[in-house]
């Protein structure tokens, strides 16, 4: 009993902000991932962390500690959901794609989300996934949150850094870079099919006899799925640089948290 008083309240920080960080980062909160299996990794993982870098500052369960566990909370919510918005990239831009394809109108579940979200955009993120852990990707995360003890400890100031803005300007700055590679990732797409519009107004002056609204959609989804075909080939690098620009903007989170 001295030995579960002396290190239980520790070990519950570490679980706190290790179960937070499964709850929103990518793959590990997919709907289709069991409970069990979240929480009984996230034991594992805190137990793993705890033992190597925990055990040796013990945590006095005192007034402050409910305020400890918030913190630790909050977290691993921003470092699980900053990661998670990276993976919204492909959305995105499977959103802008969509609106010019016509699929706008068309939205399906997806299975690892829950909610609504494009055709192209499902299409990109199921293939984001794969190469994600193609890349060993949920090893680098895993490797993250564990490290993140040794940028910011039991003992960080993440609600001074929060009144000061700190924060607030990191995600700000985050949510600029996620829709700008989002835009990037779409242009080629939104710009060829913006041409074929353009193109399909011109001949309606040109030739009014032709019923360009039968014609239109059908020529701008084949056309559009023809330019998705040539642009698969160099998805991998795209999402290799998707996923470096993730694990640096987490590495950036930790920055804010140095002495």
């Amino acid at each position: 009993m001295d030995w579960l008083n002396l290190y239980f309240p520790g070990f519950l920080l570490f679980f706190c902000r290790i179960n937070s960080f499964f709850v929103v980062a990518p793959v590990f909160s997919a709907r289709n991932v069991p409970a069990q299996f979240k929480i009984g990794l996230a034991f594992f993982v805190s137990f793993i962390a705890f033992v190597g870098t925990g055990s040796a500052a013990t945590v006095a369960m005192d007034s402050l500690y409910v305020l400890s566990v918030i913190r630790e909370i909050l977290v691993g919510l921003l470092l699980g959901f900053t990661a998670y918005l990276f993976f919204t990239v492909v959305q995105i831009a499977g959103s802008f794609i969509d609106m010019q394809m016509g699929f706008g109108i068309a939205n399906v579940i997806d299975p690892m989300t829950g909610a609504q979200s494009p055709i192209i955009g499902n299409l990109k993120y199921m293939i984001a996934t794969l190469l994600f852990l193609t890349f060993n990707g949920h090893h680098f995360l895993l490797e993250g949150i564990m490290r993140s003890y040794e940028w910011i400890p039991l003992s960080n100031e993440l609600f001074a850094k929060t009144y000061n803005g700190q924060i607030s300007e990191f995600m700000v700055k985050t949510f600029g870079t996620v829709f700008s590679l989002s835009f990037q990732m779409a242009a080629p797409l939104v710009v060829a099919l913006f041409l074929t519009d353009v193109g399909l107004g011109l001949l309606a002056r040109v030739a009014p006899q032709f019923n360009i609204f039968v014609v239109g959609l059908p020529i701008k989804i084949l056309l559009g799925f023809v330019l998705l075909g040539f642009l698969f080939p160099s998805y991998e690098d795209i999402f290799r640089n998707v996923f470096n620009d993730m694990l640096d903007t987490l590495t950036q989170f930790f920055g804010l948290f140095k002495a």
